[in-house]
């Protein structure tokens, strides 16, 4: 006896599970950095460490909760990669992904300055040079070829802790300590603390994470050419 397909989960729903999951990220990003900056106002690599610390342990929760939902995308770069790569999301529903993450963040961040009365103003923390975009090409990239890697070998499972794992490294091992996501920069762009990020630096983030994500496909393309599909004979 056959067993029935899986009921296709309709749109809004997937849109909502990426406003609310992108929207959370954000405010754990920027919160745990307003707290991590309260705490330990004197030692910047005590800050880091808590606010790598509450994100990567966030980002389980959130891939967890939402992945049945919407793949858990909550990044435009792995929308735009899942399309690349094959999935059958329809023009209308990348743009409505990457409207509602982009909006999610922005929330996010108001959401996270509200809980610790800080004022939602636009940051002036400048992070653009050289190194800090290099950061971001190679966070990005290696943050889609692990989430594929796990997709195209049957070990989509594995994708909470693994990606939680990637994004928590690469906060120490990148210049630019990992943003690697498009919304996610859009909005700590609207906090002006820890977390934050200029304007004027947010597109030459931008910019890079879609080159990282682009060279995180070819590097999928390369070395999973074929997605396995493992039997459940």
């Amino acid at each position: 006896m056959n067993a029935e397909a899986p009921t296709p989960v309709p749109l809004w729903r997937r849109l909502s599970a990426e406003f609310l999951g992108t929207g959370l990220l954000v405010a754990i990003v920027v919160g745990s950095g307003i707290m991590a900056e309260r705490l330990s106002s004197s030692d910047v690599g005590l800050q880091l460490l808590e606010n790598s610390l509450a994100t990567a342990l966030g980002l389980v929760a959130l891939i967890l909760v939402f992945q049945p939902v919407s793949g858990a995308h909550l990044n435009p770069v792995v929308t735009l990669a899942d399309r690349a790569l094959g999935a059958a999301l329809r023009p209308s529903g990348i743009l409505g992904y990457v409207l509602v993450q982009i909006a999610g963040a922005i929330g996010g961040a108001v959401l996270a300055n509200f809980m610790f009365g800080v004022a939602t103003t636009m940051s002036t923390k400048d992070r653009l040079d050289t190194g800090h975009l290099l950061g971001e090409v190679i966070a990005t990239a290696g943050l889609v070829l692990v989430i594929f890697a796990l997709v195209r070998t049957g070990r989509a499972a594995l994708a909470a802790p693994v990606v939680a794992a990637w994004i928590g490294a690469a906060y120490w091992f990148t210049s630019s300590t990992s943003f690697a996501n498009p919304a996610v920069t859009i909005g700590r762009m609207f906090s002006d603390t820890f977390g934050g990020i200029a304007p004027t630096s947010a597109p030459w983030f931008i910019g890079a994470q879609i080159i990282g994500g682009a060279v995180g496909v070819g590097l999928v393309l390369l070395f999973f050419p074929i997605r396995t599909v493992t039997s459940k004979g």
